[in-house]
């Protein structure tokens, strides 16, 4: 059983159009927002994380009804032309907006833009395992985050390339580019991914793996097994406890290390690109660990590593170059949590629900990354910065717990044949 490297990169346009989209996005639309309407900074970051919120309520329903559709495109496709198409027309009016200083169009246009792309972010990202056997997904999903990287690449240079140093750039031509972007992939998606056909190919091939993916009215029904539902149930408030203690170190370090470590301007940003770097150059090393002790074993272990260094940075009074250790830690085990923790929830759901259980990870993990900068906040205000990464160890700990009682969704993978399997991340 070889993975199909051809169609897999044709299925990960999708995802390299979402990327693409949500770098521009987390990087103009602050801008925007400050420099053309003045707006301050709490509803600056009310706004940004308004894509969070509907995140966790739009995502799993999506994708629920992604796995009900049955077109002649497939499943997944319809939404993801519907989406990319709605996504293009409204976020080029918010370049317009701003040409116009008109608040009311940029705020309309983006509340649509934000619903088209949760439109098709589920079904995009349940496209892989639909067209995917079970034993090829870590390897495919590898691609798909590889594409992803492509697609956060392009807008990176984009904005280096189409924004000016001016006050007010125009931003009309980097969205123009980045639509296109998302253009072209889902022409092309459409051109060489003929789903249903795809799918009925894969049944016939793998009858045992692929059982549920087909559009034939024999979709899976059966609930999940109540053991197994339980494991998901762990796993779950795993993911919201882990991004809980992670998103509140990674938002509020700033300030703390401002605060507490006398860290004087964007000097903090030496803490947060070590545990980035340290994170991509771990990848491999954790792939080759996953394969041989198994997802749960690493992500516990990972879960471990980064609670011990919240724990060592409480005892820091000021910054030390010890610190950066530390951080590289923090980034090493977060990749083994990020590389195990999508497809552990994968492997639990039924073929057939692929759509709504890929929503639902997406909903505690959105759930958590809006509830710890408000809950984080009001503490380092009330009591003191220095709370912060106590607050991190309790989450962090807690995850421990809860992961302890994951019984299932982990596999021991075959050994690596290819470096590419190993850079399997979530989406």
């Amino acid at each position: 059983m070889k993975l199909n490297y051809k169609r897999t990169f044709f299925i990960g346009l999708a995802f390299l159009s979402i990327s693409a989209f949500w770098q521009m996005y987390d990087n103009i639309i602050p801008l925007i927002l400050q420099n053309s309407f003045h707006l301050n900074p709490t509803l600056i970051g009310a706004i940004m994380a308004l894509d969070n919120v509907l995140a966790v309520f739009l995502l799993p329903f999506f994708g629920i009804l992604s796995d009900r559709c049955k077109s002649p495109l497939g499943k997944r496709t319809p939404f993801i032309i519907g989406g990319t198409v709605a996504a293009v027309v409204f976020m080029l009016l918010l370049p317009v907006a701003d040409g116009m200083d008109s608040l009311v169009l940029f705020t309309v246009a983006l509340g649509f833009t934000l619903l088209s792309m949760a439109f098709y972010r589920s079904p995009a990202v349940a496209l892989m395992p639909d067209l995917t056997p079970k034993p090829l997904r870590s390897k495919a999903n590898a691609v798909i985050n590889l594409m992803g990287a492509i697609g956060a690449v392009y807008s990176l240079i984009m904005i280096s390339l189409l924004v000016g140093n001016e006050t007010r750039p125009d931003y009309l031509p980097l969205f123009m580019s980045v639509a296109a972007l998302m253009a072209l992939a889902v022409i092309l998606l459409i051109v060489t991914i003929h789903e249903n056909a795809i799918a009925r190919k894969l049944s016939e091939e793998f009858p045992e793996e692929m059982a549920s993916v087909v559009q034939d009215g024999n979709k899976d029904t059966q609930p999940l097994a109540p053991e197994v539902k339980r494991s998901l149930v762990f796993i779950l408030l795993s993911i919201f406890l882990w991004f809980t203690a992670y998103n509140a170190v990674t938002t509020a370090f700033s300030r703390y290390a401002q605060t507490v470590w006398g860290v004087q301007g964007g000097g903090f940003a030496n803490c947060l690109m070590v545990a980035t770097v340290a994170a991509i150059l771990s990848y491999i090393p954790i792939g080759v660990i996953s394969s041989r002790f198994g997802r749960k074993k690493t992500i516990c272990g990972g879960v471990i590593l980064m609670t011990l260094c919240y724990l060592a940075a409480f005892f820091f009074t000021s910054y030390h170059p010890a610190i950066n250790v530390g951080f590289a830690c923090i980034g090493v085990g977060w990749a083994a949590i990020s590389v195990n923790s999508l497809p552990m929830v994968v492997e639990m759901c039924k073929g057939g629900d692929v759509g709504k259980y890929t929503g639902i990870y997406y909903t505690f993990s959105m759930a958590a990354q809006i509830f710890t900068p408000v809950f984080s906040g009001f503490l380092l205000g009330a009591v003191s910065y220095r709370i912060l990464f106590p607050y991190a160890v309790i989450f962090s700990a807690l995850a421990f717990v809860t992961m302890c009682f994951v019984r299932h969704g982990d596999s021991r993978p075959e050994k690596k044949a290819a470096v590419i399997e190993h850079f399997d991340v979530e989406d």
